[in-house]
């Protein structure tokens, strides 16, 4: 979802510098770009962990950072080049589509909301109701089941090496779409395909992934 059908990745570095501003620790965008698809509860244990704050639980830091992104997202959120087009022309070629995320629910749910894109998705995971979040494979393999396919038999597109890693480790195919607001990752390499961005998605070149 971030980064992959909405621009967030700006809104997930005013959100993060705003919140953890509030406990005394100035994040630069770098450092919130350590973190990306990451689980928000896990990003703020780890500053937690390495840098530690009072008068503030890490579940109110979360809770912080996540109403500050809806805030942005109600704000400023548009779909990202190629989502609608994409999601419709797969839709009409019959494919079951789902969402799975490291944010939280309600996140995502302002998110569908916000693009006007709820009547795409059969299955709509969040990372939260798992017990680890990415690079762990489990978000990947819970929306599979709720889509009643395969996970062998998934494309999953995402932007972040720590999504491409959980759903590589899900034995589905990859194809990364890096991130254009830090420097290239190089470590998405292990994906399946490389592309610019959804409007260079072709379908037969994606199904060639799958023999």
């Amino acid at each position: 979802m971030d980064g992959v059908l909405i621009d967030s990745e700006p809104l997930w570095k005013i959100a993060e510098i705003e919140a953890f501003g509030k406990v005394g620790i100035d994040l630069t965008q770098t450092d919130c770009e350590e973190t990306v698809g990451l689980r928000m509860d896990e990003v703020v244990k780890l500053w937690y962990d390495r840098v530690g704050w009072k008068g503030k639980s890490l579940k109110e830091v979360e809770d912080d950072v996540i109403n500050i992104v809806i805030r942005e997202i109600k704000a400023q959120g548009v779909a990202k080049e190629g989502v609608h087009e994409t999601l419709e022309f797969l839709q009409t070629k019959g494919f079951k589509i789902g969402l799975a995320t490291s944010s939280a629910m309600r996140i995502a749910n302002t998110v569908i909301e916000q693009l006007n894109i709820a009547h795409y998705f059969q299955s709509v995971c969040s990372a939260e109701n798992e017990i680890k979040g990415k690079p762990h494979p489990q978000v990947f393999i819970t929306c599979a089941q709720g889509l009643q396919t395969q996970e062998s038999e998934c494309l999953v597109i995402e932007d972040s090496f720590n999504g491409v890693l959980a759903a590589k480790s899900a034995r589905m195919k990859v194809v990364a779409i890096p991130e254009k607001t830090h420097d290239y990752d190089k470590r998405l390499m292990i994906a399946d395909k490389i592309l610019d961005s959804l409007n260079g998605f072709k379908l037969d070149e994606a199904l060639l992934l799958f023999r």
